[in-house]
């Protein structure tokens, strides 16, 4: 019986090693493993994304359908429902609150036009500017990096004891140094707010710019350049031949991610003008604010969120179309 149970053991251990279904088990282990690993890598940065942006916004929208006042602050789930009207109250442009969100968009409209065309030309004629090799260039590179690279609060609070009325450094030039005006002036209150909220943006953000395009401009060759100037092409003819077109798909990005970064930004107005910006400076994000935490009407507030979310969305998908239809129509 032992001799026999001996024998009989190499031949199952054959017959097992020999089955496709012994070889297919560890295979298709090692095959799910390599597949779930990327996706449980992915699994913490996942839950945060649910936590810190979509729950809020979903409560956003739930809260947009809500009377929600300081009454209701410590329990806002009991708030009424009041279904829609919250936002035919910020669409009602007649009325005060529409009329006034009205101003804003428009407001933030002008300034995000303004303030991404000045970014990306500023940006990309230094950029361009910075390819030829010279001493000095890295230096040169580090310093238009550092508006970039100061934190937003410290570089706008700067900015702030520059605008000062009586011994800011702006009047200072320009008043007392330079002449061009015939008094100091208000740049932080009245229209002038405007145009200083402009340079405070321009001046943070072109560099961001910059760098975008200068990392974009390593990726054209430089025998094009050297072939359109041996065929006689200026420094604009090769600008506009070959460097624009090279730079479509990266212009295409920068210019997106700049307008919903400027279009949405909060900081640099709450920095500049505090909880009540200017008429002339109220962009949309601070005034959601004001409505929100000013008026403590956060039903309101919420429905003015919700639409400005489908604003942006509206106009990233409409933007995206039609720049994939340009290079498509390019590419042919």
């Amino acid at each position: 019986m032992t001799s026999t149970t001996a024998s009989a053991d190499p031949g199952e251990r054959t017959a097992r090693k020999d089955s496709p279904g012994a070889a297919r088990g560890p295979r298709r282990t090692g095959r799910v493993r390599r597949i779930g690993l990327p996706y449980l890598l992915l699994l913490p940065a996942l839950v945060l994304e649910l936590l810190v942006h979509l729950v809020p916004m979903v409560i956003g929208i739930v809260m947009s359908f809500k009377e929600l006042t300081q009454f209701y602050i410590r329990d806002w789930g009991a708030a009424p429902w009041s279904g829609l009207g919250n936002y035919r109250m910020s669409v009602d442009f007649d009325a005060p609150v529409g009329e006034a969100l009205l101003h804003s968009f428009l407001v933030t409209v002008c300034f995000t036009l303004l303030s991404v065309g000045l970014c990306w030309l500023i940006g990309t004629t230094a950029a361009i500017c910075m390819q030829d090799t010279f001493r000095g260039r890295g230096l040169l590179r580090a310093l238009f990096l550092v508006p970039y690279a100061l934190p937003v609060y410290a570089a706008v609070i700067t900015w702030v004891f520059m605008f000062q009325h009586d011994n800011g450094l702006v009047n200072h030039v320009l008043h007392d140094q330079l002449h061009l005006t015939d008094k100091p002036s208000f740049w932080l209150i009245g229209d002038n707010s405007f145009i200083a909220l402009l340079v405070v943006s321009v001046w943070k953000g072109w560099p961001f710019a910059f760098l975008i395009v200068m990392a974009g401009l390593q990726n054209i060759p430089r025998e094009l350049y050297e072939a359109a100037a041996l065929d006689g092409a200026g420094m604009w003819q090769q600008i506009r031949r070959i460097t624009l077109p090279s730079l479509r798909s990266v212009n295409q990005v920068l210019v997106l991610v700049l307008f919903l970064w400027t279009f949405n930004d909060f900081n640099t107005p709450f920095v500049l003008f505090g909880k009540a910006a200017p008429e002339a400076a109220d962009l949309i994000s601070v005034h959601i604010y004001q409505a929100s935490f000013v008026t403590w009407n956060f039903g309101t507030g919420s429905a003015m969120s919700v639409l400005l979310l489908l604003f942006l969305l509206v106009v990233t998908g409409v933007y995206l179309l039609l720049t994939s239809r340009g290079r498509k129509t390019a590419d042919v």
